[in-house]
């Protein structure tokens, strides 16, 4: 209830901001009914929330950087919207092992960006291994 609150703020605000988004080929994406894993390039600050409100009615998580939890205030929001804090210095096995859980265990998909960040062009491996032990697909946009 508040994931779908706070996607409706949010809408609002980037479109007094911005203006009203088009998204072209949405017929193509997976059906909402099964979870899957959402990857995209990264390329500036708004691709999770673009690529989350494209995917309405679907309730996502995402990966984040853990740096961005350190603002308190910032934290709760974004973890209120479905981000988990991942530390990319040293990811550990909890890096997996949520996404994989949640997939498995709850209505959210996935979103992922291969890159890891916004300035980087190398593609990580987590995506086949999350969704390999998941066992759900993976959606390029």
């Amino acid at each position: 209830m508040f994931y779908a609150y706070l996607r409706w703020l949010v809408s609002f605000l980037v479109w007094v901001v911005n203006g009203n988004a088009h998204y072209h080929n949405r017929e193509n994406l997976l059906d909402p009914k099964e979870n899957y894993i959402l990857v995209a390039p990264h390329r500036t600050w708004w691709d999770p929330i673009y690529l989350a409100f494209a995917t309405k009615p679907k309730q996502f998580i995402f990966m984040a950087k853990k740096e961005l939890f350190n603002n308190r205030i910032f934290g709760w929001w974004i973890r209120m919207c479905g981000s988990f804090p991942i530390d990319r210095d040293n990811p550990g096995q909890e890096a997996i092992k949520y996404p994989v859980k949640m997939l498995k265990k709850s209505q959210h998909s996935l979103i992922m960006f291969p890159s890891g960040s916004r300035h980087s062009s190398d593609v990580k491996g987590g995506v086949a291994v999350i969704a390999k032990m998941a066992k759900v697909k993976i959606q390029p946009v």
